[in-house]
């Protein structure tokens, strides 16, 4: 399975959140958000670099800069 950054990965597509490139600070950052390691979350709209994101009914948009730190496993 690919494992894609989130501003990468294709509408409508899921994923499983693998990674973080990124520090303590940004880890914070994703865990206040409800986004952590192991997540199961759906790419609903690229805008510009950024996306938007869907996890258990709650819709989130990352800018294009923490949309490349977070990697996630496609899923079939």
């Amino acid at each position: 399975m690919a494992i894609l950054p989130l501003n990468e990965t294709p509408v409508g597509t899921k994923v499983r959140l693998v990674a973080i490139d990124g520090g303590r600070q940004l880890v914070r950052r994703f865990l206040s958000l409800g986004l952590s390691l192991g997540a199961e979350v759906e790419v609903l709209h690229h805008r510009g670099r950024g996306v938007v994101i869907a996890k258990e009914g709650n819709r989130v948009a990352l800018g294009g800069g923490m949309a490349e730190k977070l990697r996630g496993e496609v899923l079939d």
